[in-house]
């Protein structure tokens, strides 16, 4: 399954209430190394059926971004049950993402 772009409108849906655990990558289409993680994030989506993986544009979601204090991109963030239980930032390779999760 593809990642799921979200926005402030969805996120609570998509990502606080989900039942499975869900990987959130805070990205901007500027940022060269959001875009050398993206084909990584794509690829858990896709080996990870039971994870749910979304997208968090921060410029056009900016209110995201600040409320869960995104100061630097990549960010991705790890939640279960609607609590953040893991975060990382910057580029990480494909084990280490999997080992957060």
């Amino acid at each position: 399954m593809a990642a799921l772009q979200v926005t402030e409108a969805t996120f609570e849906q998509e990502v606080l209430q989900a039942e499975q655990t869900v990987l959130v990558d805070f990205w901007a289409a500027w940022c060269g190394p959001c875009r050398m993680l993206s084909p990584i994030v794509e690829q858990i989506a896709q080996e990870h059926p039971e994870v749910k993986v979304c997208k968090v544009n921060i410029d056009e979601e900016s209110d995201l971004a600040v409320k869960y204090q995104v100061m630097s991109i990549p960010t991705l963030l790890v939640f279960k049950q609607g609590e953040i239980v893991n975060q990382s930032v910057g580029v990480r390779s494909k084990s280490d993402i999997e080992e957060m999760l």
